[in-house]
């Protein structure tokens, strides 16, 4: 009834127009009982837990095909953590033991392990760092919208996978 009182017409003019029904019980609901029950506080949790373990899981995995976009997405944060993982795992050791892990120990350590255990490591840690450097890298191409279409995506995602290559080929080979 709002509409009708703002273009104007005065309450006998909306009886004439609308009908008398009408004004009387502008809106006609049907009423329905509902019946409620009082259930504690701690009920609510339980009911939740109901509701979630009716609900569907995506599918996601299962029905997406892997793209550019979004692996190496995946690989940058598992990069992240798991280098600063390593690097609060060592600080915290060299606070505990600095006897033990400090540089010519460390040095003395590597240099006595074979040499396929040394480029194995040097491998393990120079392709996830330079992985997650160069991605970060077209991270922040993207911050200053640059390579924003489909195309830069791709040409980006493959140059960040040949640059890590070779990076890291370059570093274990030092």
């Amino acid at each position: 009834m709002l509409s009708t009182r703002a273009v104007g017409l005065s309450s006998p003019l909306r009886q004439a127009i609308l009908g008398r029904a009408l004004v009387r019980s502008p809106v006609a609901l049907a009423k329905r009982s509902v019946q409620t029950e009082s259930l504690p506080p701690s009920a609510a949790v339980d009911i939740l837990n109901q509701q979630r373990l009716r609900r569907p899981s995506s599918p996601h995995f299962t029905i997406y095909q892997p793209q550019m976009t979004w692996i190496p997405s995946i690989f940058h944060r598992a990069t992240g953590g798991a280098l600063s993982a390593l690097l609060y795992a060592f600080s915290l050791a060299y606070v505990v033991a600095p006897g033990t892990f400090d540089s010519a120990h460390v040095v003395e350590f590597v240099a006595g392990m074979p040499d396929a255990v040394k480029y194995a490591g040097k491998t393990l840690l120079a392709a996830p760092l330079l992985f997650h450097s160069f991605n970060g890298v077209r991270h922040l191409g993207w911050d200053m919208l640059k390579f924003m279409n489909v195309k830069g995506m791709y040409q980006t995602g493959y140059t960040v996978l040949a640059a890590t290559a070779i990076g890291t080929v370059g570093l274990v080979l030092m």
